[in-house]
């Protein structure tokens, strides 16, 4: 692929910050007006208190942790400062993990965590602040306080018939609510919590399995905007630099199939803020292996210089580094063999949830259910065998970042594979 489907902006197209720097900003001064009238005595989050200590407690974080305040990011365009101090970012990290995200049809932030560290992330400082490993798991332990929350019933307040409400009529329009099962009866649309809405699952009939009864054909995993496709990818390559490839060994945490993909095909699609976010088979077959491998929270790929704050710069990157869910299904064709899908964590998605069932051993058909994203952006990617892939549907293949992108349905025709001699 050319550099063109790398310079997308991913989180913008997709629906997770703002469209422009401008609509993000406004945003993030609405967050700081917040703050300013929040009650002087309530407590920071336990978690969020945990990171302040260990910042605190040691000297090399506790300058990174104000360097990264006072550097100007780069690859970014700020006409105002919205930090000035370490404490002032922590209370407003403590504000959104006790929040949800609220609807708005002009700057809609899906990922805030990630728009109140944005001007942190992209600062020399904030490159080493966020790879430290002991702020990895205070970040943890933040996004884990925050998924608590919006799996309460805390976080149905924005799931109300109201201007920022997700059952308001813009919102449901947004989002095609009446292709899932809600009750429109209910005043939170029969949903429990925020991230039950999230996860809301498909009305029966929709999104039906592309050539159910054809081996050959793989369907798409995920309701997914197609971003790359990258043919003969190694065992072990440069992941962080510039043109970002794909190493088959760190994407699969060095799993033993690692050499069943190298000379292989990675296909790499991310999802958007409103659509659909639990995943499926591309293929019939049977679980081989399917765990949740613990990566990195923030970490972008400092190797671009001015543009490494691009998000979509990272995409490939953080394939190899956040948290995913990695699943190996055997396929029932066997001129496909064993496919991997890999479902990517990135920013405050850092909740991948495998389905109950999906285990060695278990059988899944086709477009059968594989698991869910929690509470935030994400990608995923699905990888071949050598010369298994004899070619992608039109829909599966990546747009030129001037063209509107476009939506692959979940369980529609990803990829046919190569027909074994005489069928």
């Amino acid at each position: 692929m050319t550099g063109a489907s790398q310079q997308q902006d991913v989180r913008r197209r997709a629906g997770w910050l703002p469209q422009d720097q401008s609509g993000l900003e406004a945003w993030l001064r609405g967050r700081r007006d917040r703050h300013q009238h929040r009650d002087p005595d309530r407590a920071l989050h336990p978690a969020v208190s945990a990171l302040r200590d260990l910042v605190e407690g040691d000297p090399v974080l506790r300058m990174h942790a104000h360097q990264m305040i006072e550097q100007v990011p780069t690859g970014r365009e700020y006409q105002d400062r919205h930090l000035e101090s370490f404490d002032e970012l922590l209370e407003l990290v403590d504000e959104v993990i006790t929040s949800a995200p609220e609807y708005s049809d002009e700057q809609m932030v899906m990922t805030p965590l990630d728009g109140v560290l944005d001007w942190t992330k992209a600062t020399p400082a904030g490159f080493a602040f966020y790879r430290d490993p002991r702020v990895n798991d205070a970040l943890r332990a933040i996004l884990q306080g925050w998924c608590d929350f919006l799996s309460s019933d805390k976080s149905l307040g924005v799931l109300v018939d109201a201007p920022s409400g997700w059952l308001s009529d813009a919102a449901r329009r947004a989002v095609g609510l009446d292709q899932f099962v809600y009750d429109s009866d209910d005043e939170h649309g029969g949903f429990g919590s925020w991230n039950d809405f999230f996860t809301r699952r498909l009305q029966d009939g929709e999104r039906p399995v592309a050539a159910p009864d054809d081996d050959a054909v793989v369907v798409s995993p995920c309701e997914a905007t197609p971003y790359r496709i990258a043919s003969r990818v190694h065992r072990r390559d440069a992941f962080w630099a510039k043109a970002e490839p794909y190493s088959v060994e760190e994407l699969l945490a060095g799993d033993e199939a690692t050499d069943l993909f190298v000379d292989g095909t990675v296909w790499q699609a991310f999802l958007s803020a409103l659509e659909y976010h639990r995943w499926h088979s591309p293929v019939g077959g049977t679980v081989l292996r399917a765990w949740v491998e613990p990566g990195t929270y923030y970490s972008e790929a400092s190797s671009q210089g001015a543009e490494a704050a691009e998000p979509q710069l990272s995409q490939g990157y953080l394939a190899h580094v956040a948290t995913r869910a990695i699943v190996l299904v055997d396929a029932d064709d066997p001129s496909i063999g064993t496919v991997a899908v890999v479902f990517i964590g990135m920013s405050d998605v850092s909740s991948c949830v495998i389905g109950d069932g999906i285990e060695p051993g278990a059988r899944v058909g086709k477009g059968d259910e594989l698991g869910y994203f929690q509470f935030g952006g994400s990608s995923v990617c699905v990888l071949f065998g050598p010369d298994v892939v004899e070619s992608f549907s039109l829909e599966a293949l990546p747009q030129a970042p001037d063209e509107e992108p476009v939506l692959l349905h979940v369980r529609s025709h990803l990829a046919t594979a190569r027909r074994a001699a005489g069928d």
